[in-house]
């Protein structure tokens, strides 16, 4: 009576904050991970500590910000985005750091926003690695960002609401957003808890059809009393507005291995692949989902974790 599916993949989380973060989420059927940014160069070997010694492959993109995740903005004082220290920072853990992270929105870069990016760009092309931008209520406008990102970048947080949303005020998608998936820029959905998703932006852009491609949780060790939950959760918050259950399931498994080399073998149950499984059971019912702005939708669909197959090793 259970999905079996390939092991989930979350591109987006802050699992690498806590030595116990890779234990949880792999009960909730999350065989590979990314953490989103949590560090920068000062202090990055800690995440990467995390991730070396994660029992399911684990791996770290880099905040521009040298200091990491700052409650008064990470890049806020512009001398932060020190591109020689994240240089550095990337040639003594080349293993492990698979990507760069800026964070864009106006609390967090201010009016640094495309300057940031650009070094940020720097870094990432330097070493031919992917950049993950976090979008919404940035000061710039979001065509002048995302005409800077190359093929293979990624765009988290694409349901953030107004001011420099992906539609404009008629619901239609940017020219700009339209033109850098064309050439290859990923848009992933980053569910977090403050600024990221809320319905009416969701309903807008899920009606022009500019579905993410992948789904992640921007999980922390809190998630479980949060809207976040788990992952599976976060799959089924699209369901009711018209992807279907195959659709989700590909946007944690399948797709996010495309993104990043290091699971090309994964988010796959063929022959050869590596033995991680995700366990998930469908439920029908009714089922409350939350935004980041306290608003609810009641879906009819929900994905609970119900076991992880690790390496062919069952996970208890």
């Amino acid at each position: 009576g259970k999905l079996v599916v390939p092991g989930l993949i979350d591109i987006h989380t802050h699992a690498g904050r806590s030595g116990d973060g890779p234990r949880m989420i792999l009960r909730d059927g999350v065989t590979g991970w990314i953490d989103g940014g949590s560090q920068g160069a000062d202090r990055v070997a800690d995440v990467v500590a995390v991730a070396r010694a994660s029992v399911q492959p684990g791996r770290v993109l880099i905040n521009i910000g040298r200091a990491g995740i700052l409650p008064d903005g990470d890049t806020m004082d512009l001398a932060r985005a020190d591109v020689n220290a994240a240089k550095d920072a990337i040639a003594k853990h080349r293993d492990f750091i698979v990507g760069v992270k800026a964070r864009l929105s106006r609390e967090v870069a201010g009016a640094n926003d495309v300057e940031v990016l650009r070094r940020a760009q720097e870094v990432a092309s330097s070493f031919n690695l992917p950049l993950m931008i976090h979008m919404g209520q940035s000061t710039s406008p979001l065509g002048k960002l995302v005409d800077l990102l190359k093929k293979g970048d990624i765009v988290t947080h694409l349901f953030a609401p107004p001011p420099n949303a992906i539609v404009d005020d008629s619901g239609r998608i940017l020219p700009e957003v339209l033109a850098a998936r064309k050439r290859g820029v990923w848009f992933d959905v980053g569910n977090g808890v403050t600024g990221h998703m809320r319905w009416d932006t969701i309903g807008a852009i899920m009606k022009a059809r500019f579905w993410p491609d992948t789904f992640s949780t921007d999980w922390n060790t809190t998630s479980k009393t949060t809207g976040v939950v788990d992952l599976p959760n976060c799959m089924s918050k699209l369901l009711g507005y018209g992807m279907s259950v195959n659709e989700a399931i590909a946007r944690a498994t399948l797709n996010p291995s495309r993104v990043f080399p290091v699971f090309k073998d994964r988010g796959t149950l063929k022959k050869g692949a590596p033995a991680d499984v995700a366990l998930l059971e469908l439920r029908e019912g009714t089922f409350e989902f939350l935004d980041n702005y306290k608003g609810t939708i009641t879906g009819r669909q929900r994905f609970f974790p119900s076991g992880t197959v690790l390496a062919g090793k069952k996970i208890e």
